[in-house]
């Protein structure tokens, strides 16, 4: 028995691809902070595709140790795909960011990401039919401005899965390694990014798409031979595309 595994399924894009994927009859694994959303999101698949079989684990991934913790709890599961999704941005000047907040992102959108990303390369690099999706952003690729912070850690991601799926094919194994870069999505990537409670796309955002949406092209980008997904920023149409960044050939001894 094969499964995805999710990270940030609670809400937003992990929780309609956990959603997506289901429709198709894949297993989840689906991990996050709120344990309450997930038994819900839980309850609604087993309604609907009663022959899917759903684990949840309740974990806050900003914290390393806990990262690996994770991990280890899968041992005696088979993953077919991982999907690194969870992370949160800020919106604040360099100057006027709150550090503890900055230190807790940059945990989970590049240390937790990174640890459970090499875990999983580790384990399951030799194995056909393996697949690594990291979510990047608009933002891994252009800079915006008081959201430095956080494109520099997207970035990193973008730079971060590139160089990881050039690596896997240079050493010939089946794995695949591809990065999601949404633009404005409809989620709940506001209220955290910016420290407010409400917030409506519609009307204040020029063009979004829904998580839905975004859902629909990660399976685009996961049923593809492609690296990279991501929406332009001006049109706001989904592109898949090889590698972006510039990329140096493996020096050899």
């Amino acid at each position: 028995m094969k499964y995805i595994v999710i990270t940030g399924a609670s809400s937003g894009i992990g929780y309609e691809t956990a959603l997506a994927f289901a429709a198709r009859g894949k297993n989840l694994v689906l991990a996050a902070r709120r344990q309450e959303n997930m038994e819900e999101l839980r309850s609604r698949i087993e309604e609907q595709y009663p022959e899917v079989k759903v684990i949840v684990q309740a974990v806050d991934l900003s914290v390393a140790e806990n990262a690996y913790a994770f991990y280890e709890k899968l041992k005696n599961y088979d993953i077919e795909t991982w999907i690194n999704n969870a992370g949160f941005g800020n919106f604040a000047t360099v100057g006027e960011q709150k550090l503890d907040k900055i230190q807790q992102m940059l945990h989970l959108n590049i240390e937790a990401l990174t640890i459970l990303s090499s875990l999983y390369v580790r384990d399951y690099a030799s194995k056909q039919g393996t697949q690594l999706i990291n979510i990047s952003s608009g933002g891994g690729y252009t800079v915006i401005a008081t959201a430095v912070t956080y494109c520099a850690s997207k970035f990193y991601v973008s730079a971060f899965t590139e160089g990881l799926a050039l690596e896997l094919k240079a050493n010939g194994s089946p794995m695949v390694a591809k990065v999601l870069a949404p633009a404005a999505t409809e989620t709940e990537f506001v209220l955290r990014s910016r420290d407010i409670d409400q917030f409506e796309y519609k009307g204040a955002v020029p063009k979004f798409h829904t998580a839905k949406e975004m859902a629909g092209f990660l399976l685009e980008l996961y049923d593809s031979d492609k690296v990279v997904g991501i929406v332009d920023g001006r049109t706001y149409e989904f592109h898949l595309k090889d590698p972006i960044f510039p990329h140096a050939a493996m020096m050899r001894s």
